[in-house]
């Protein structure tokens, strides 16, 4: 019997164009061997239950074909499921930022992309884990910045891709202030105001391929990163250090790895979850070692 690999695709993403690339990508599959299926998500939540679903009926690999927010689903329901019953993860990244597929090295051509899940090279992947029992695959993250993207228009970003987060930034930028924040692990705490803090299972974040330039998505540790306040200028500055990967020694920056930590804060913060609103703080988040198996171009 072929394995069967199930292809999970979000029909708005990509500027809507995937639809065009889906026979191509079936064929590129069934010739490798697999027998080939697909699924159109219908809306939130959809991607998540159709994982599941395909890990109950015996799907070899799943497919998450979409933006960042479509990876996150598909990776909730795969870790929901019991690990003899886990499929493997892929991923075809037809996104705004594709964070995971980045630090992956994944190839962001549908084609291409799909021609690598073919080939079956695996690798184990870590994730997060949140109090309240859900995963993420890349961030969980807190402040203003990190609000800024799920207040991003989904029109908005379909037109101008990546662009739309640098023009919501710029938007936002003059007005936006610190929080308190309390960051706990079992080695140190970090007790003051910060504009941005970030949990972060891989280097990219944002479409920055170095924010978190020591984090692997296998070692067992989740990277955190806090940004302190700082004026216009000197976020311009440790923007400039942020894109060669070289912020992570300055003074207005605090970086350190962790398997646990404990977010609070004693205002209201919004938690950020793989790039969409995730609830409120206080937020306990674990990482959970190889939890899921990936097809990687690394």
């Amino acid at each position: 019997m072929r394995p069967r690999i199930r292809l999970i695709y979000n029909p708005r993403a990509g500027k809507e164009a995937f639809r065009a690339h889906l026979p191509s990508v079936l064929q590129i599959f069934e010739e490798a061997g697999l027998e080939a299926s697909s699924h159109a998500t219908r809306g939130e939540g959809d991607a998540a239950e159709e994982a599941e679903r395909a890990a109950h009926d015996g799907f070899r690999y799943v497919v998450a074909c979409g933006g960042d927010g479509t990876v996150h689903e598909v990776t909730n329901g795969l870790a929901r499921a019991p690990e003899p019953q886990r499929p493997v993860l892929g991923i075809i990244p037809v996104g705004t930022t594709n964070d995971l597929a980045r630090a992956l090295k994944i190839p962001f051509q549908v084609e291409q992309a799909a021609r690598m899940i073919a080939r079956q090279r695996q690798m184990p992947l870590d994730l997060g884990r949140l109090g309240d029992g859900r995963y993420f695959v890349n961030i969980a993250a807190c402040g203003r910045l990190a609000e800024i993207t799920y207040e991003v228009p989904s029109r908005m970003k379909t037109v101008l891709g990546q662009f739309a987060y640098v023009m919501k930034g710029i938007e936002r930028l003059p007005g936006l202030r610190s929080i308190p924040l309390r960051v706990e692990t079992d080695e140190r705490v970090y007790d003051g105001d910060a504009m941005l803090c970030l949990v972060t299972n891989s280097r990219s974040v944002g479409g920055l391929e170095r924010l978190a330039p020591f984090a692997s998505v296998s070692d067992g540790l989740l990277d955190v990163l806090i940004v302190k306040p700082m004026n216009l200028g000197e976020m311009i500055r440790v923007l400039g250090l942020a894109l060669r990967g070289e912020h992570v020694g300055d003074a207005r920056i605090e970086y350190f790895r962790a398997r646990a930590i404990a977010l609070s804060s004693t205002t209201e913060a919004d938690l950020n979850v793989d790039g969409e609103y995730g609830g409120k703080l206080p937020f306990a988040v674990q990482v959970m070692p190889r939890h899921l198996t990936v097809v990687a171009g690394l």
